[in-house]
């Protein structure tokens, strides 16, 4: 049993479906015990990064394009823009025709393939690597604050380096999409590799937090900031999607992956319409 308070009800936490997985039953938050192994190379030569990439990029783009036109409407250009984790720099390549961009990467190998395109990026950790007395107008977290571990922490930073009315955009999975739903189902039937995908279990930063948008409101509200504006975001592309399937295990069977691929490919138009499994939400640091 882990001895942990909720972050965000304050209610103890009870055993979830795995040994590493637990669950605040009173508010839905649910968390892993899952640890970060960020530049260990030796741990990390399972997973082919320019396939994973490649897999991505469509979706994400996607997502970042409708996420930049949210934000630009609760603030003007020219700002400051921090992107944490900023990863390969697709969100800093569209933002930077926007505002002032800067971005931060911790994983080494990533950084110096992202600062060969030109782009303002620092090597390291959110908020260690900022001096005490940089600020900025946003501060946006895509797919990253569900794998820092201590999240209170980092949001309490948000606050200390985001001018007044500053704003903190987060993009990240939600407990309430359908493919982490059906995710439970499989767990609970013995077919585990669905679950521990969704939690990136063996890769080098597992998530750490799963939250909906209600617990998710509560925990930022807690931490000073004033939700102007949440909604869902693509979960899947066709364009990449076989590469997305198979990076994470080589061992999956071409057969399995392909069967998988066309029952996705089918069901596609009802995917639309069920809640996403991706979700934003930008609010407003409060004075």
């Amino acid at each position: 049993m882990l001895d942990k308070a909720c972050p965000v009800c304050k209610s103890v936490m009870t055993a979830g479906n795995e040994p590493w997985h637990f669950v605040c039953k009173r508010c839905h938050y649910e968390m892993a015990t899952l640890l970060p192994t960020i530049n260990k190379t030796d741990l990390h030569r399972p997973l082919d990064e320019l396939s994973r990439e490649s897999g991505l990029r469509t979706v994400r783009n996607i997502n970042f394009k409708t996420l930049l036109n949210r934000i630009c409407t609760f603030t003007s250009n020219h700002h400051k823009l921090l992107d944490v984790g900023c990863a390969h720099g697709w969100f800093l390549e569209l933002a930077k025709n926007h505002f002032d961009v800067l971005g931060i990467e911790p994983d080494q190998t990533i950084f110096k393939q992202t600062l060969k395109l030109g782009l303002p990026i620092r090597m390291g950790y959110f908020p260690q690597i900022l001096s005490t007395d940089e600020k900025f107008d946003v501060i946006v977290f895509n797919d990253v604050i569900e794998h820092i571990p201590d999240i209170q922490s980092v949001l309490s930073a948000c606050n200390d380096h985001l001018k007044d009315d500053g704003l903190l955009v987060l993009n990240l999975p939600d407990s309430n999409g359908v493919f982490y739903r059906l995710s439970k189902i499989f767990n609970f039937i013995g077919m585990k590799g669905f679950f521990e995908r969704m939690w990136q279990v063996g890769m080098p930063s597992p998530h750490i937090h799963y939250f909906n948008q209600k617990n998710l409101g509560i925990l930022l509200a807690s931490q000073g900031f004033e939700v102007k504006d949440k909604g869902r975001l693509e979960t899947l592309s066709l364009d990449g999607l076989y590469t997305r399937l198979t990076y994470a295990n080589k061992k999956t069977r071409p057969i399995v992956t392909s069967l998988i691929y066309c029952l996705i490919f089918i069901a596609m138009p009802l995917l639309k319409i069920l809640p996403s499994d991706i979700a934003y939400v930008i609010t407003q640091k409060k004075k």
